[in-house]
Formats: structure tokens, C-alpha cells, sequence
């Protein structure tokens, strides 16, 4: 059986395996969505603010990045899996850090189109809070607010 990938911390090193995670997932997870950069800029992008300037956690797999999650105070602002690793847990894992991490609370915002990952963080008891034109993002993509309260999460299942 396959032994399961291990999340670390990114290192600079992750930086051009992190931003091929990132190409291969958005590509494949938001077809219809135009990417206003090309994979140069975000790969630059990624060593630089991401991994260079965010909280940046990486699933490892014997040596191979397969997913990566960027975290700021409060904020999930980066997850993707690789495509050909989606649906072995890894985002359940991922969340499951940025709780962790961030215990008093999480925002993120998702694309509106991208059904799979809204209904990926509902499961988790983020809540839709705020829908925008996207006027605020760079693929000019109507997107969604989300809010992870870890009050609301307890009281839904109750005492």
C-alpha cells in the first residue's frame, strides 16, 4: 500500500515544486477561468510571496511535492493537490493544519464556478458570508467569502 504524503513546512528549496502543484490543480480544477499571468510570473510569485512570505506547508510524498496550502494570520489563502492525488484526504489534511494554526477562526475566498472546492470547505463548516463581482481579483472571477468559526462549529453539534 502506498505510504501517505507527509505535510512540512516549505522550504525555499519546495518553491519550484510548489508552483508546478499550483499550475497543474488551477489548471485543471478552473478550466474556464483565465489566468492573467503566465506560469513564469507565478512561478515567481510563488518563491517569492508565497513560500518566501507566507506560512507555506507542502504534502510530501517520498521527496515529491503533490499538494501545498499558504496560510496568513487568519486566512487560508493558497490550497491545491495535485490533480493525480485529489480525493486521497490530502485537503481534509491541509484543513485540518490551518484549524490548528489558526484555532480562533479562518476566512477564504473561492472562485464561484468552482463548485468542487465550495462544497469541499462547506463540508468542513466554512460558511458563505460575502459574494463578490469579482472586481477585487485578478481573473476578474466572481468569487465567495468564506468563514471557519470554531464557535458556530461546536454549537452545531451541540453541548
Amino acid at each position: 500500500m502506498e505510504e501517505p504524503a507527509r505535510l512540512r513546512p516549505a522550504t525555499a528549496a519546495d518553491a519550484p515544486a510548489v508552483a508546478g502543484v499550483w499550475l497543474r490543480s488551477f489548471d485543471s480544477a478552473l478550466p474556464t477561468v483565465r489566468r492573467p499571468h503566465t506560469d513564469d510570473q507565478v512561478r515567481a510569485w510563488i518563491a517569492s510571496e508565497v513560500v518566501g512570505g507566507l506560512d507555506t506547508w507542502v504534502a510530501d510524498a517520498d521527496g515529491v511535492v503533490v499538494g501545498m496550502m499558504a496560510l496568513a494570520p487568519g486566512w487560508i489563502e493558497q490550497l491545491y493537490v495535485d490533480p493525480d492525488w485529489r480525493g486521497r484526504g490530502l485537503g481534509d489534511r491541509f484543513v485540518a493544519l490551518a484549524k490548528e494554526r489558526h484555532p480562533s477562526g479562518l476566512q477564504l475566498w473561492a472562485f464561484q464556478v468552482n463548485w468542487p472546492a465550495r462544497r469541499f470547505y462547506e463540508r468542513h463548516g466554512f460558511v458563505p458570508v460575502e459574494f463578490a463581482d469579482g472586481s477585487r481579483n485578478a481573473e476578474r472571477q466572481p468569487d465567495v467569502r468564506y468563514e471557519w468559526r470554531p464557535d458556530e462549529a461546536t454549537s452545531e453539534r451541540g453541548p
